[in-house]
């Protein structure tokens, strides 16, 4: 088919475009935030008596190196890593001529192609290729691990392990060191998260401003994913909202379902934002912003469980006291809890995770100054019709929690 009308690109625009800065980009020390990032996790190496670790989790990636390509991709892909040793250069391998993007990030000592040997990519050639790889591993842990047989590695497949086995390596799980590393917030790191709060509360002003009987849930969460991209985030790691009768039991996916009036809507942000870093903010609102009786006790339980949870936790208070005197939530609501009563957050949700007592809860730790956390309920009764859900951001300060998190809750 010949096509004779051209289409030319609109050269006004091409010459007018400038970059629009990112929130806080003018107040955030790049340079001293990754340092301070990669020290961390070096210093967490040095006190498992570890050499070095082989990172190939994005998140761990971007918290070593503030080296971003490819993230969700390279989730379910094992084509980018890198090479983080006590003492030594860093090494990032990255994917397939795509070494140029992270040129300029000084503290990356050497980028090197990636040796990959997954199916997709190789077929047949696989074994050959992840001999090459553990080859490559073993020249560089011969020059860097020389007092220890023992690689931290976070994500790696079987195949993999049983190669580095044969060469005398030890396989330990580096997932611990990460999220010991990343438990602790810098300045600047603070800034990051402000940030992607802020871009995530723009988002949830659209969603409640924009909420309307007669739209789909994936309209309305549509709304959140575009306020992140407009602002230079980044993803949404859950699709959590859901709708009437879908709000109850929680963790329902949003869907075509038609919102009607008068119902409950219930979301859960978990937005990776500005930087890398996670928003992890949860509200309900009522189409039409007129609560019913129910819906009224159901929200103003959620509040009250926050409420009752932030105001115990202080610099110094074990897990294990926390959880002893965190709120009870009534027997018929409890088959319906939510998965954890705390979480960390940072690039992610982080360590801890701090579960209700008949779940395990997390017996060993303390609230430490300038973690992150979130603190969040579900609240639904078993067999009920709807549920709410709510989530709120704290730093932890020198006497208590400072929220971070300031979209207001619903006025009942």
């Amino acid at each position: 088919m010949k096509f004779d009308r051209k289409i030319l690109p609109n050269t006004d625009s091409i010459q007018n475009f400038t970059k629009k800065k990112r929130p806080y980009e003018d107040e955030i020390n790049f340079e001293k935030l990754r340092s301070y990032r990669l020290n961390r996790v070096r210093k967490e190496l040095e006190k498992q008596d570890l050499e070095a670790c082989l990172l190939f989790d994005p998140v761990n990636i971007r918290y070593a190196l503030d080296t971003t390509n490819m993230s969700v991709y390279n989730m379910h892909n094992l084509t980018r890593y890198c090479f983080i040793p006590v003492d030594g250069p860093t090494i990032l391998y990255e994917y397939f001529n795509c070494e140029k993007f992270s040129s300029h990030l000084n503290l990356i000592d050497e980028i090197r192609p990636g040796i990959t040997w997954d199916y997709f990519s190789h077929g047949d050639q696989v074994e050959t290729q992840l001999k090459k790889w553990t080859q490559e591993i073993e020249d560089i842990t011969n020059s860097y691990c020389k007092n220890s047989k023992r690689l931290a590695i976070d994500v790696i497949n079987g195949p993999a392990v049983a190669e580095l086995n044969k060469i005398g390596l030890s396989v330990v799980d580096a997932k611990s060191i990460l999220e010991q590393a990343r438990v602790i917030k810098s300045a600047d790191e603070l800034q990051c998260m402000k940030a992607a709060i802020e871009v995530a509360e723009i988002g949830i002003s659209k969603m409640r401003n924009e909420l309307r009987a007669g739209m789909t849930e994936n309209e309305l969460w549509s709304i959140l994913h575009k306020t992140n991209i407009d602002h230079g985030g980044e993803w949404i790691e859950c699709r959590l909202l859901s709708s009437g009768e879908r709000t109850n039991p929680w963790m329902q996916e949003c869907s075509n379902k038609i919102i009607q009036r008068g119902e409950m809507v219930s979301f859960d942000t978990d937005m990776v934002g500005p930087y890398g870093y996670c928003a992890d903010i949860s509200r309900a609102f009522v189409e039409g912003n007129n609560f019913n009786d129910e819906q009224k006790e159901l929200y103003q339980m959620a509040v009250e469980h926050i409420n009752h949870n932030t105001e115990l936790i202080k610099p110094g208070l074990s897990f294990k006291e926390f959880t002893e005197k965190a709120w009870v939530l009534p027997n018929e609501y409890y088959d319906n809890r939510y998965s954890c009563m705390i979480h960390g957050i940072g690039l992610c949700d982080e360590w801890p995770f701090i579960k209700y007592p008949t779940d395990g809860g997390q017996r060993e730790g303390y609230f430490e100054k300038n973690m992150a956390i979130t603190v969040e309920t579900y609240i639904g009764k078993v067999g009920g019709k709807e549920g709410v859900k709510l989530e709120q951001v704290y730093l932890v300060g020198d006497k208590n929690l400072e929220l971070m998190s300031n979209h207001p809750l619903e006025k009942i």
